[in-house]
């Protein structure tokens, strides 16, 4: 199938990859609709890519070369035990084959990726869709309306397109937040310790939730990045049921208390004292959703990243999910002699994959967060046990493989 045009609704990482991969399919034309004005390079948050993951992408064209990253190895397991000294205790570690990424450095290296015929609009809101005869309309906020042979909704959770395709899916709170920061790695100095190991993620584990804290690379040099995950401050005053976030400058008094309260309480004073080199500007608050829309395409419109699916960061798979949904449509486009079959062969391949990484986030996120073990009182053999069992029949976290056959995993709700 050649020619045609294509909307791309979000311009972030999996608009990006989308937009490419439709241009390499054969699109006449593709335009990316982002609503953000400012540079999506700035946003600095950290994300992990697994190795095998990484190799696969890189394979279709979907991972660009050259993106700056950070090699990973093992995985730490940390408790606080002051007879240990500052740093906590290490009663596990797990290999950890990953790559760890900056997300404006990602985003940058696949926005320049894109070929030169991509149009990207900036400053473009999307405020509805609907289809028209065999069309996808988008409907601006200038009230001008547009129409294509197909729109992808790339708009993330709050997905103005999976209105159209599936109105009844919305995302679910998970009844817990994550903390989020970075900063400049050199201020590791300011600690007084040794106790950060380059190439490990840490995760420090306490009564009710886990950290993870680990370096990624950054404009300026290398930074160190952390994902705190517990429950809110259960005082009424924050609703968090709707789709909400705390960006960097908008963390809540009420918040960033409950957080210093859990550095103090809870953490080894070493990893306490790393976390608090962040500073408010780089701080946010992410209330955890999940979300698993009941239709991934609908007429002329189909669902990408995060608009179709929300897993619980937990799985350490975002990017490279939204990596695979595109070369999962590339190849779909390849194989179709029509509209009808690249959506239907899209649908076939991604629906069930997120249906799996939802089910497997959300029993990471009971098990880490919501019904958390005695941590302290475990040994590596019990550690490695209890990891196996939430794994259930999934390999590992970081995403599937595209090319290994799919076991069988529990549902979402076991």
């Amino acid at each position: 199938m050649q020619g045609g045009t294509v909307a791309v609704v979000g311009g972030s990482i999996a608009g990006c990859a989308f937009a490419s991969a439709a241009a390499r399919a054969g699109a006449d034309e593709v335009v990316v609709l982002e609503r953000t004005r400012g540079r999506l390079a700035d946003r600095g948050l950290g994300l992990c890519v697994h190795d095998e993951r990484a190799a696969e992408l890189a394979a279709t064209g979907a991972l660009p070369a050259g993106i700056a990253a950070h090699r990973l190895t093992r995985r730490r397991w940390v408790v606080r035990d002051d007879a240990a000294g500052p740093d906590g205790r290490t009663f596990w570690e797990q290999p950890f084959p990953f790559h760890s990424y900056h997300w404006g450095l990602l985003w940058r290296g696949l926005r320049e990726a894109t070929p030169a015929s991509v149009v990207y609009r900036q400053g473009v809101t999307v405020t509805g869709a609907a289809a028209v005869g065999d069309r996808a309309e988008l409907r601006l906020a200038d009230g001008v309306a547009e129409q294509y042979d197909l729109a992808v909704g790339a708009d993330g959770y709050r997905s103005v397109v999976r209105e159209t395709v599936c109105r009844t899916s919305r995302p679910e709170y998970a009844g817990y937040v994550c903390w989020r920061g970075n900063f400049d790695a050199r201020r590791l100095a300011e600690t007084g310790g040794t106790g950060f190991p380059g190439d490990a993620v840490t995760t420090v584990c306490f009564p009710g939730g886990s950290c993870v804290i680990y370096r990624i690379p950054g404009p300026d040099g290398p930074r160190v990045n952390w994902v705190l995950y517990a429950m809110p401050p259960q005082t009424g005053r924050l609703r968090l049921d709707d789709p909400t976030s705390f960006p960097p400058g908008q963390v809540t008094a009420e918040l960033a208390g409950a957080l210093a309260e859990l550095l103090d309480r809870r953490f080894p004073p070493y990893w306490a004292r790393v976390i608090a080199l962040t500073d408010a500007e780089h701080t946010y608050v992410q209330p955890i959703y999940d979300l698993e829309s009941a239709h991934t395409t609908a007429g002329r419109f189909l669902l990408a990243g995060d608009a179709a699916v929300v897993a619980r960061p937990h799985t350490t798979s975002g990017a490279a999910k939204a990596l695979q949904d595109a070369s999962a449509f590339e190849a779909a486009w390849r194989a179709a002699a029509c509209w009808d079959e690249l959506l239907n062969a899209y649908r076939t391949a991604r629906a069930t994959a997120g249906r799996e990484l939802v089910a497997l986030a959300r029993r990471l996120g009971r098990a880490q967060v919501e019904r958390t073990p005695a941590w302290a009182a475990m040994n590596a053999r019990q550690a490695q046990a209890w990891w196996q069992d939430q794994l259930a029949e999934a390999a590992d976290i970081g995403g599937q493989s595209m090319t290994a056959p799919r076991p069988h995993v529990r549902s979402s709700r076991d």
